[in-house]
Order: C-alpha cells, then sequence, then structure tokens
C-alpha cells in the first residue's frame, strides 16, 4: 500500500555489512497471516497524495523563559531540589490546533501539539544545568474521539525522579499543570552514564497510545563538554560533530486519515498502522541538504510499526548513538532497525553528490499487522519511501568530523547484585500480560533497594509477536541474549533503555537504581499493549544500609490548578 511504483528503480548495497540493530538482538518473526490495517480497515481513506512535495519542518528549539512562575514552583514537590537548582525555566501549553500533514490534502487535521507545535519543541539542555518545565492543561475538556484531554509527560529515559518522569497516574486534567524538574545529572555522578538524543512524549494511563497519535511527542537533546553542540568547538574533549542547522532531529510516525482529513485510529488490541510515513509530522517530505555531513537523529514514536532505513542508492550510516547513548566506537551500516521508542543518531556525508542528485530513504522491514514485522525484508529501491534528500550547493566549508572513538560503556560490577528476578511478557485472556498479570496501579511488582544493581531476566512467552520493551529510570546494559553471552560485534550496542525481543526471546540485563526513590514503570512500548496492561510496577526504597537519596514524597504530588501566563 506504501510503495509507489515510482520509486522501485535503484541500487543496492553493494557491501556485505550486518543492518545495525540487527544480528542477534532484534527477532522478526511475527506471522504474516492477517491484512494489514492501512489496506483493509474501511474507516481509512486514501488521499491518492504524492510523495515529496512537502518540506520537512524543522523543530524550533525551546526558549526559557525570563520572568518568576505565578504561582511559584513548590520545592517539597520534588527530590533533592536544592542540590540541583533550576538554571533554566520553560513553559509548555498543551492545545489542540489545526495542522496540515501534507499539502494535497483538502483538510486540515485537529492535532494535539505543544505552544502551538506539533511535535513540541525541541529542548537543548547541558550536563550540569538543571531545568525545571511547567506543563498547562488547555486541551478541549469536551473533546469527543479516541483520545483522552488528560495528560502527563514522560521524558523518555533521562535519568530523573519518579514525580517528574511522567508516571501513567499523574495525570493532569484540563485547567491544571504540572512542574517537571530534571537534574541533567548522569546516573551514579558517572560520566559514562551521559546520555544524548532523549524524546518526550504522553504517557497517561490507558491512553497513551492515543495521545501520542494525536501528537503528544517532541525531542530533548542533551550536551556536554565533548557532545557540544558545536562542530567548530576548538577544545581537544569536544567531538564537533555536525551542528546547528547540520543536527537535525526526526521523528517518524505512520498515521490514517478518515474522508474528513481528521486522523484516523483502529480500535485493534495487537497495534495500529498507519495508511501515511510521516516524518516530524509531515507526511513523505522532502529536505534539502548540502554536500556535507550532517547528523540525523532518527526516532521511531510509533505507535505500533517498526522500521528499517536505508537510503536508496547504497550510501552508508556511521551511527554514532543507540537509543540515548553515544556508542564506543561509530558503526558503519547499510540499514538500521527501529522499533517503538528506539533512537539512531547517525552520521550521513552527502560529499560525493552534486547539486540536484536525490537520495531516498526507504523503510525496507515488511510489517502487515500490530504486533510485529513478518521477518521479510524489501530490496534496496524497492522499499516504501519515507523522506527525500535533495542536494543543494555547499554554503560553506565542513569543520565537522566523525571521532574514531566516542565514549566507552560504564563498568558493570557483578558483586553490586542483590538480587535476579524474571519477566514474562505474554498474551492471555485478551490481556497483554506480564508474568500472567495486567497492570494494576494499586500493586506493586517489585521493591527494590537503592543503591544495588538487580540481573533482570526479560522473556516473550509469545510465538507471533515482538515487544519493544522499556524500563524507566535508568539505563540497562545486555549481559546475554538467549543464554549466551553477546558477541563482541554486539557489545557496541548493549547500553539501551528499549530491548526488543522477537518470539521466544530472552535477554538477561544488568540494572542500577540509584540517586533518587520512588515508583517507576517497566511496558512494551508498542503502545497498544501497553495500554491494554503490558506493564508492570516497582518501587525503589530506602537502603538497609549506608547514605539515602533523595526522599519518598508523600503525599504523592498531584496537578495544580492554574493557567498559562499572557504570551503563551
Amino acid at each position: 500500500m506504501l510503495k509507489l511504483s515510482m520509486l522501485a528503480a535503484g541500487a543496492g548495497v553493494a557491501t556485505s555489512q550486518q543492518a545495525f540493530g540487527a544480528g542477534s538482538l532484534v527477532g522478526n518473526l511475527c506471522t504474516p497471516d492477517d491484512l494489514s490495517l492501512a489496506e483493509d480497515d474501511p474507516g481509512s481513506h486514501d488521499f491518492n497524495l504524492s510523495p515529496f512535495v512537502d518540506p520537512l519542518p524543522i523543530i524550533p528549539v525551546a526558549t526559557p523563559i525570563n520572568f518568576p512562575l505565578d504561582p511559584p514552583i513548590d520545592p517539597a514537590r520534588h527530590q533533592r531540589y536544592t542540590e540541583f537548582l533550576p538554571q533554566k525555566t520553560y513553559i509548555q501549553v498543551l492545545r489542540e490546533f489545526d495542522h496540515q500533514y501534507h499539502s494535497g490534502i483538502p483538510f486540515a487535521t485537529r492535532v494535539w501539539g505543544f505552544n502551538g507545535n506539533v511535535p513540541g519543541q525541541t529542548f537543548h539542555a547541558r550536563y550540569g544545568e538543571p531545568v525545571l518545565i511547567r506543563r498547562y492543561n488547555q486541551l478541549p475538556a469536551d473533546h469527543v474521539g479516541f483520545a483522552l484531554p488528560s495528560f502527563t509527560t514522560h521524558l523518555h529515559n533521562l535519568h530523573h525522579a519518579s514525580e517528574s518522569d511522567g508516571m501513567p497516574w499523574d495525570w493532569v486534567d484540563p485547567g491544571f499543570f504540572w512542574d517537571y524538574h530534571h537534574v541533567n545529572a548522569p546516573a551514579g555522578g558517572d560520566p559514562l552514564q551521559k546520555q544524548t538524543t532523549q524524546w518526550y512524549h504522553d504517557h497517561r494511563m490507558d491512553f497513551t497510545a492515543t495521545n501520542v497519535y494525536m501528537g503528544l511527542t517532541g525531542f530533548y537533546l542533551l550536551f556536554d563538554n565533548q557532545d557540544t553542540g558545536n562542530e567548530h568547538d576548538p577544545s581537544p574533549s569536544a567531538f564537533r560533530l555536525p551542528s546547528g542547522k547540520y543536527d537535525i532531529p526526526m521523528i517518524l510516525h505512520d498515521i490514517s486519515l478518515g474522508e474528513d482529513g481528521q486522523l484516523y485510529l483502529s480500535q485493534d488490541t495487537n497495534g495500529f498502522l498507519g495508511r501515511y510515513y510521516t516524518v516530524n509530522r509531515k507526511i513523505t517530505p522532502f529536505l534539502e541538504v548540502e554536500p556535507r555531513k550532517y547528523r540525523f537523529r532518527f526516532l521511531n514514536g510509533g505507535p505500533s510499526r517498526f522500521y528499517e532505513l536505508g537510503l536508496n542508492d547504497g550510501l552508508l550510516f556511521n551511527v554514532i548513538a543507540n537509543d540515548g547513548n553515544l556508542l564506543p566506537k561509530p558503526v558503519i551500516a547499510e540499514t538500521i532497525k527501529l522499533s517503538v521508542a528506539q533512537r539512531f543518531d547517525v552520521i550521513v556525508d552527502f560529499s560525493q553528490y552534486q547539486p540536484g542528485a536525490s537520495i531516498i530513504l526507504e523503510n525496507l522491514m515488511e510489517q502487515i499487522r500490530g504486533e510485529g514485522p513478518t521477518g521479510r525484508k524489501f530490496a534496496k529501491g524497492e522499499g516504501d519511501p519515507v523522506m527525500e534528500f535533495r542536494v543543494v550547493p555547499l554554503t560553506g566549508p565542513d569543520k565537522s568530523r566523525i571521532p574514531n572513538e566516542l565514549r566507552a560503556l560504564p563498568k558493570i560490577n557483578l558483586k553490586e547484585v542483590k538480587q535476579e528476578r524474571l519477566f514474562k511478557f505474554d498474551y492471555f485472556g485478551g490481556m497483554w500480560t506480564v508474568n500472567g498479570q495486567g497492570f494494576d496501579m494499586d500493586r506493586m511488582d517489585a521493591y527494590i533497594e537503592q543503591g544495588s544493581a538487580e540481573i533482570w531476566t526479560i522473556r516473550n512467552g509469545g510465538t507471533r509477536w515482538e515487544h519493544p520493551i522499556h524500563i524507566h529510570f535508568e539505563e540497562f546494559q545486555i549481559l546475554e541474549f538467549n543464554g549466551k553471552p553477546l558477541q563482541e560485534s554486539d557489545v557496541n550496542n548493549s547500553r539501551k533503555d528499549v530491548l526488543t525481543l522477537g518470539p521466544g526471546d530472552e535477554v538477561k540485563l544488568f540494572f542500577h537504581f540509584r540517586d533518587f526513590l520512588g515508583c517507576h514503570v517497566m511496558h512494551c512500548h508498542n503502545v497498544v499493549h501497553e495500554d491494554h496492561t503490558m506493564m508492570i510496577h516497582w518501587h525503589i526504597a530506602p537502603p538497609k544500609n549506608g547514605p539515602v537519596l533523595g526522599a519518598i514524597i508523600e503525599p504523592r504530588p498531584v496537578m495544580r490548578l492554574g493557567t498559562p501566563p499572557a504570551g503563551f
């Protein structure tokens, strides 16, 4: 359905390199025994749109405010607030507004976004510079449709306290607001735990898929003395990666529209596949690029589709980051695979091209049902077009580079392990389950001692579905895959915050619990599965011996009544 015959020509990659993110870490075995929702669902309308008509939207960068908040911040609502006093403060207002997904659609589409932007503004944050974000809910209380005008915003997988993590039960109704305090400090104070490309999205209990689908997503980028955000930085520690207008975040969503041009979402608990690919909420856009290096930050925003991205003429990716983490060394890859919520930062060098050249970004992965891919892969030049790169003249010298070394993996000390746990993701009785149970906000599934480490075994009990598993709070490091230690080629890709499990897969991982107390969750990031109870609830408790960092805030903070200031 998504393929366009006019793009079927093109040469395949002549190398034999394995697709990055594939190998033993991603399974693709879901049985193709059903029709695609995008093809078969009578509620989805085909507007017969031409590709590469509209330019890629460049997401604006968030601007901090320069006036005090009213009402003021309440420090008692935030763990370790006085240790990490905010140096910048932001306001975001969630509203409904009109958006044009494609200039060929004769209707505007009602979407939800932040400060009139969809996706929301990109935050540029720095380590050592804590921030506070106040988010007001001005969504229509009388909304009718599949989404719920009640939000909670999860900053995926930034290391911060529970009350600022966007827990599913910390929702904000219309007319109220919530303050999010982000310390922007590495876990455990370890510089090897620093992160780079993160994102924020709605996490409202039972309505994550629908609210994200309506538009509630955005980027949160972290910089430090190595990943400085300045390709001209003369410091010897600076990586000098492509920066400024040559550093472009891109979020992938697939959508369907009804005959009236409004978002259409089938209520299928297996997952949802849209008719159209969008990048930064524009259907199959184009981007003008100069013949030089670019940093692209690809994010799969869901709700259920998996991607294998490749460039149709054989141009390769220099992969520098996986999920939120810079790799120890760059990896050259023909394709990159992204399950829902996964990210890859890549550097693409267009310097071999003359102005006027066209390169197509394709999805080579076949998926015809919501549970996961079929395992079949299209040849280069025959995939589904996602966007086009159009080469234009160079405007100045390229001072960026691709370093030989990036960021080493954190050290693993198995002596810190206090407990091992098994979590089995499965399907039973019409529900997506973990250890045979659906999510219950009043049931605590695990109590964990602060300062300890644990080994968690995550198992996919299914035979035909694939689950991208996300664990909040800290990054994990993979120890074993299906009972075997990682191969040397996989270790580079072993620190993650989303674990993709194919049918029958089992992964053992190492996980720390430091710096804060309180509740967090683990869930499937096929957010349709999450909303249909595939989630658990765990709690970091004070250590039996040693210092306590943070505090359990009782009673737990609740939303506060208020309206945004003038101009927002």
